[in-house]
């Protein structure tokens, strides 16, 4: 498949600048598979669509406040920095502008308490560096970091934590995983006394959010590898659903991703703690995820790719021609389809 079948044109006034209070009054247009019709609902609609049994699989990771702007030492050049993934606890990589100005063994200093050594820079304005900081690292990075919303997002947000999930919990993502952004507490209460499960899994989102695909054939695209967990007991969870023959739900293309690389080829899922680089495009063959919930993605994307390939990519853009014209929001403070 080529890159430009996942085209589709977006006027710029549909990108959502900011969230909405309260989360789950954004919109939510529902598209079931098996009779092919759609609806549009509000998010606080959604136990309409859940069922006693159902297991609602959530990312809980921490957006860190991963954008810091510092001074390299040799000429006073000003340096920023976009944490992507740790490495170890003093090691990063970094998506760094302008690396054109950097170089092993140079210094950048963000504060008295932080600064950085330059490891090595690699293509595309990543590289590995050493961080010297007195105190807790995520400590001083609280006070110095800026939340990494999207360069698609012009406007000031001025409560950093509508940028996370209400059931945040672990730091270390780039990028909020922007499905969960629509729940709030009162309605995932409402989701378990209905008797859904609610299972938590982690991803930490990285620089493959905001990478373009820049190769014409899509399978020629590699991805970033992002740090992903899932633990026995959410498989036990997920793996009981599924042999008394009940839909596992994901909250967004991440819980996908983990559900999908931890995926034993008859759908059950095994442990595991490591990095991820799965690729999901058309025509891939799903084995766990029964129902996906998602927000609205950028043209020719690997989200819009993941989405295409759990409900088909012509109906995808005919469910995207149809928002657009309905003038839903889009992307990460838009609103949310559910496909069922």
């Amino acid at each position: 498949m080529k890159t430009s079948d996942f085209y589709y044109d977006l006027p710029e006034d549909l990108i959502a600048q900011h969230p909405v209070y309260p989360r789950d009054s954004s919109r939510l247009l529902v598209y079931d598979r098996a009779s092919d019709k759609r609806q549009d609902r509000v998010f606080s609609d959604l136990p309409d669509f859940l069922k006693k049994g159902d297991v609602l699989v959530i990312n809980n990771t921490r957006v860190l406040p991963a954008r810091i702007y510092g001074i390299k030492t040799e000429t006073g050049a000003k340096i920023e920095f976009l944490l992507h993934k740790r490495l170890s606890i003093t090691d990063w990589e970094v998506l760094v502008k302008p690396a054109k100005r950097l170089k092993a063994g140079s210094e950048v200093v963000f504060s008295e308490a932080l600064k950085a050594e330059i490891l090595c820079v690699e293509n595309e304005g990543i590289a590995k560096v050493r961080f010297y900081f007195d105190g807790v690292f995520e400590a001083e990075l609280s006070k110095i970091g800026e939340m990494p919303l999207p360069p698609y997002i012009k406007e000031k947000l001025p409560d950093f934590e509508r940028y996370q999930t209400v059931y945040c919990k672990k730091d270390g993502s780039s990028a909020a995983p922007t499905a969960g952004l629509h729940f709030t507490p009162e309605l995932l209460n409402k989701i378990k006394d209905m008797g859904v499960e609610v299972a938590e899994v982690l991803l930490h989102v990285g620089l493959g959010t905001f990478r373009p695909v820049k190769v014409d054939d899509v399978e020629n695209h590699k991805m970033h590898s992002e740090h992903f967990e899932i633990t026995q007991s959410v498989c036990d969870v997920i793996n009981k659903a599924k042999n008394e023959g009940r839909r596992i739900i994901a909250v967004g293309t991440t819980s996908v991703r983990v559900l999908e690389s931890a995926a034993n080829s008859d759908g059950s899922v095994k442990p595991m703690c490591g990095e991820t680089e799965i690729f999901i495009y058309p025509p891939y063959r799903f084995k766990t995820v029964d129902a996906l919930i998602t927000n609205f993605h950028l043209p020719e994307s690997t989200l819009l790719m993941l989405v295409s390939a759990f409900c088909g990519r012509d109906k995808v853009l005919e469910l995207y021609n149809y928002a657009v014209g309905s003038k839903y929001r889009f992307f990460s403070f838009g609103d949310a389809m559910m496909v069922l």
